[in-house]
């Protein structure tokens, strides 16, 4: 099987439980490290899915990588290989496919509810699901491309994911680790300090309780990325 290839553009933000997921289900993955300058593939077809991960940049920031990241999500769409975004990698799906992405009305950062619309396209991902705790760590937000769906929505962000067949891009992270949580409180303890609002939370809140949380949040994702690797190209 090809593999599937995960973009990281920062080196916290890893593909952190994904890669445990596609390790439990013998799936080959290869990393894109964009953080250490690893060269961008010039096409999509030796690989079986796109994953594009977090981090701190705008997809409206002028970066080389992210024009060529968004032509790549345009060829896999193309060619019928699934695309998954988490975060900034939802925001550059919402770029390439013809949204746009735009400040959100406030910044969401640590545990937060999210809903799941009863709509066709919603329950065929999340089933009978109506709403989970999520992760955030975000103050852009993206618009629903033409021709998606959305699948998951919060009080903070109205277009928390978005699904287009076998293509899903997430605006919220379902991918945490309690290493993760742990790593981001320390890297962003300033972002944190300066970023008050009704939907910021503290370190300390965010790692209260947290070995459940991210538990449940696993489960989550089981289901999520069950469904995304059912398209995968075999």
């Amino acid at each position: 099987m090809k593999p599937v290839a995960i973009f990281r553009h920062l080196h916290t933000e890893g593909p952190g439980y994904f890669a445990t997921f596609l390790d439990r289900h013998s799936i080959p993955w290869r990393l894109v490290r964009i953080d250490l300058s690893d060269p961008l593939p010039n096409e999509v077809n030796g690989f079986s899915g796109l994953v594009f991960m977090g981090g701190p940049m705008s997809v409206n920031d002028p970066l080389p990588w992210v024009a060529h990241e968004c032509d790549l999500i345009r060829a896999a769409v193309a060619a019928d290989i699934p695309v998954l975004g988490h975060c900034l990698g939802g925001q550059l799906m919402a770029k390439a496919l013809g949204g746009v992405v735009t400040r959100n009305p406030v910044k969401e950062i640590g545990w937060g509810e999210v809903q799941v619309p009863d709509s066709t396209e919603a329950r065929a991902w999340f089933g009978d699901m109506r709403g989970f705790l999520s992760f955030h760590w975000h103050g852009e937000t993206f618009s629903i491309p033409p021709g998606a769906s959305r699948v998951l929505e919060s009080s903070y962000c109205a277009n928390q994911a978005f699904a287009m067949g076998k293509h899903f891009g997430m605006q919220c992270h379902v991918e945490m680790t309690e290493e993760m949580i742990r790593d981001w409180c320390r890297e962003g303890a300033g972002e944190i300090a300066a970023s008050p609002g009704p939907a910021v939370q503290s370190a300390g809140k965010m790692q209260t309780g947290m070995a459940p949380k991210v538990a449940a949040l696993n489960a989550v994702a089981d289901r999520l990325y069950t469904r995304w690797i059912a398209g995968l190209v075999r």
